[in-house]
């Protein structure tokens, strides 16, 4: 039995004790929903914890509007750290996890088998249940480094994040937009604070961050180092927004690190997916719960790109379909006609 199913089995032999011993609800009505985030230090993870704790109303809980949870009735869901887009969408398919966070561009390349997912089998059952946020592409680099282009790049050390997140693939395609061959830079595969640290050091020339500005992990570097945010724009921008839809020009403004100019570069979508076999039921419950009242007030506190995440923009660039629950719960809302 893997530790996963030993930790589930536990907690499930533990709310069941704790249920006959109190009479406050039984085992059978708890049930865990698990979302899969991205690194700690990145925006994944954070935004991932607010939801979860929005959605979720164990046994117990005190009634919404009475200082309680507004969340599922007897749902407790968790903010599960990964490896970020690809890994989350792989771990959805394989029933590893019920949920998680990805990439517009990443997604929809797994759904229809196009794209850097040519030659693999459609992920089929992938789908959405809301447009979060955007994010942006950051080329990180210390500000005296002489780096200025991503052409500039060439013969640098850069880390791309792992080949799990959806950063590694936006990065190789950044760099072979602007006439960069993967061959011509010394690869890294280090991931938020690692990258952070390792550009401080020495150890390597610049990193991408694929995230929601602002990412804690540049945070903590721009208070700690002279930094730069290098442009992507140009021709090699236009190249990349012209041939993949999923990326726009969009501008990281002036302060959002500390020291930092506004920086044009390129965005895409962060969205929240699921399989066609969860229950249609739980997942139109989890889309009503996130887009509750309360839960507005939660995420405009919970984390600064949490004001964005709006009902009016739950369906904005979705390339894969709504899962039956959430497209029921739209159409409800009048979001969906």
């Amino acid at each position: 039995m893997s530790f996963f199913n030993r930790s589930l089995k536990a907690a499930v032999v533990s709310a069941a004790l704790i249920a006959s011993a109190g009479g406050v609800a039984s085992a059978q009505e708890i049930s865990f929903f698990t979302i899969g985030t991205g690194g700690t230090a990145y925006t994944y993870y954070p935004v991932g914890g607010v939801i979860a704790n929005a959605i979720s109303k164990p046994p117990g809980s005190r009634e919404c509007g009475e200082g309680g949870s507004c969340g599922v009735e007897g749902l407790i869901a968790s903010a599960v750290s990964s490896r970020g887009s690809v890994d989350n969408v792989n771990a959805i398919l394989s029933g590893l996890r019920n949920s998680g966070f990805a990439q517009s561009d990443v997604a929809y390349w797994a759904y229809s088998g196009t794209g850097t997912m040519e030659g693999k089998e459609p992920a089929t059952d992938l789908r959405t249940i809301a447009a979060l946020f955007e994010e942006h592409i950051h080329l990180v680099a210390l500000a005296d480094s002489g780096i200025n282009s991503v052409a500039d790049l060439k013969g640098k050390r850069v880390s791309l994040d792992e080949p799990g997140s959806g950063t590694y693939v936006d990065a190789k395609l950044i760099l072979e937009a602007n006439d960069v061959a993967l061959e011509d830079v010394t690869a890294e595969a280090l991931k938020g604070g690692a990258a952070a640290e390792a550009l401080r050091n020495g150890k390597i020339d610049a990193f991408f961050v694929v995230a929601g500005y602002p990412t804690g992990a540049v945070v903590e570097l721009a208070s700690a180092a002279d930094i730069k945010l290098v442009p992507i724009d140009g021709d090699g921008a236009a190249a990349l927004t012209d041939k993949y839809g999923f990326f726009a020009s969009s501008d990281i403004p002036e302060g959002t690190y500390e020291g930092v100019d506004a920086t044009t570069t390129v965005a895409v979508g962060a969205q929240w997916f699921t399989s066609a076999k969860e229950d249609d039921e739980l997942i139109y419950n989890i889309t009503k719960a996130l887009w509750n009242e309360q839960t507005r007030k939660l995420l405009d506190v919970g984390h600064a790109k949490g004001k964005t995440i709006t009902v009016d923009t739950a369906l904005n660039g979705v390339g894969v379909p709504l899962h039956a629950g959430a497209e029921r719960f739209y159409k409800e809302a009048g979001v969906l006609k």
